[in-house]
């Protein structure tokens, strides 16, 4: 299967991304999930009467999800793997961590997540509570979050690329 970059997901909508975050994180799948296969799973929540309409085509809807997810199938396959649809952003927290690797004027490369992994583990999280850029209940998490960033789009992704929206 052919994994698209962190690109793609930006054309998804966020109501779509929300759908797809919550297929490809569902603890009971045993299989990455499609487009293909959370196309039926959005199928199946809409009511019968518009799952016949779509049946026998006697409907127009303006940029519904089922529309969307047609269009991405379409254009991308229907083995392609949902999660490379889904938006991911780091949250508030990791954002300021990873703003702060990005403006140090010491660092000669822009950070990837395994960079920022390591910073964590090296104190950047306290350093940044200490300077009052994190709060003290912000640091205990970050280390979870960039694990699940890596774990999804791999440890050599640029962090910049994962700043939450302001």
């Amino acid at each position: 299967m052919i994994h698209h970059s962190v690109d793609v997901a930006s054309r998804v909508s966020p109501g779509l991304s929300a759908l797809l975050r919550n297929r490809v994180n569902d603890p009971d799948s045993d299989q990455p999930i499609t487009l293909v296969a959370a196309r039926r799973f959005l199928a199946g929540l809409l009511p019968s009467d518009f799952r016949e309409a779509e049946r026998l085509h006697h409907f127009d809807t303006d940029a519904s999800m089922l529309d969307e997810m047609d269009a991405l199938i379409e254009e991308f396959g229907e083995g392609a793997l949902a999660v490379d649809f889904v938006q991911a952003h780091a949250g508030e927290a990791l954002s300021r961590v990873i703003e702060s690797m990005v403006d140090d004027d010491n660092r000669q490369a822009p950070p990837t997540l395994s960079a920022v992994r390591a910073a964590l583990v090296s104190g950047l999280g306290v350093r940044l509570v200490g300077e009052g850029v994190l709060d003290e209940d912000e640091d205990d998490t970050l280390l979870a979050e960039v694990d699940d960033l890596i774990e999804q789009f791999g440890p050599h992704s640029l962090a910049e690329e994962f700043l939450g929206c302001e």
